[in-house]
């Protein structure tokens, strides 16, 4: 983990633009020059909730141990160099209950779950961003800043939250990502003195162009996280299309979808590959398989190129532990 700053870029010879952006500083520590042909792993995983029915079976079989839930899978999460995942539920004691019974806000000592397991990145643009007010939304961002743990799809300006978040791997190959949700309210959207979330509707893909240009200036590897879709079904809807298809176009190298809490195809488009849904990782709906279920998009680098993208297929047990399924 390293510790997410905040950077200001100026353009090359005039301040054309000035580009927001989050990242994990460079080590201050002399080390061996990286093989340049050595490979790197990015894993992505789906949904995750920190609340209701995960937390009580870390209290009720986990022995309150908050690194129960991600036991079983923990190992084969260690080998990924980039480990990013959506966080469905804040991370708070703040805030109150806005009134739906689907409202989640983890406990604070939950953020043991992400810590452990290794997570370098989480999504914050989703459906339950204001589940528990914008108090609970803030202290969530200050409190994966406390815990090394970079954010995206939000932040406490507009600029900040469209800003990509960015991250190095050993070699200086930077990963690049911008997050957005089509799910929830367009007014949760940060505002220039105020926190929220990134918003994307088809009224706004020439903001999701200009984002993309943006975050190919400064980063090799160009990801776009996209809470969209229909929930539980197993296919990419019309809209679902227009959005990840516009991402490629503008120069995204991956999309990665979650909300419909079941996993939709893997495709491949144009120069690109697009995650439908990833399904849920971590999240307690236990009424059927297909929601039980999720995978882990799996791509492998190598300098600066992506030379394999597949996906690995996970399960929930009965205590809502994540388990590779194959």
């Amino acid at each position: 983990m390293r510790t997410p700053i905040i950077l200001l870029l100026l353009g090359a010879a005039t301040v054309a633009t000035i580009l927001l952006f989050r990242s994990n500083p460079p080590s201050l520590v002399e080390q061996d020059v990286p093989d340049r042909d050595a490979s790197y792993v990015l894993l992505f995983v789906g949904d995750i909730i920190l609340d209701r029915g995960v937390e009580h079976m870390v209290k009720t079989q986990g022995e309150n141990s908050w690194m129960f839930p991600l036991a079983p899978v923990a190992e084969y999460l260690k080998e990924a160099d980039f480990l990013f995942g959506n966080l469905e539920s804040v991370i708070s004691d703040k805030g109150h209950n806005v009134g739906s019974i689907y409202s989640f806000r983890a406990h604070p000592a939950s953020m043991e779950a992400l810590t452990t397991a290794g997570f370098d990145m989480v999504s914050v643009a989703n459906n339950h961003s204001f589940d528990y007010t914008i108090e609970a939304f803030a202290d969530s961002l200050k409190r994966l800043e406390g815990a090394s743990i970079l954010y995206t799809g939000g932040g406490f300006t507009n600029r900040e939250a469209r800003a990509p978040s960015l991250f190095s791997l050993p070699n200086g190959t930077t990963i690049g990502v911008v997050a957005y949700t089509t799910v929830g309210s367009p007014s949760w959207e940060a505002t220039e003195n105020r926190a929220g979330i990134a918003w994307i509707d088809e009224a706004r893909l020439n903001q999701l162009r200009e984002d993309i240009a943006n975050t190919k200036k400064v980063a090799d590897i160009v990801i776009t996280s996209f809470h969209f879709g229909e929930e539980y079904q197993p296919a990419p809807s019309s809209f679902q299309r227009t959005i990840g298809e516009t991402a490629i176009e503008a120069g995204a190298d991956i999309v990665v979808g979650h909300h419909p809490h079941v996993l939709q195809p893997l495709e491949q488009y144009q120069n690109g590959w697009i995650a439908w849904s990833l399904g849920n990782f971590l999240f307690d709906q236990y009424f059927s398989q297909e929601t039980m279920q999720g995978a882990i998009l799996r791509v492998e680098v190598q300098d600066k190129n992506i030379t394999s993208v597949n996906l690995v297929r996970t399960k929930q047990n009965e205590f809502y532990q994540v388990e590779l399924a194959e």
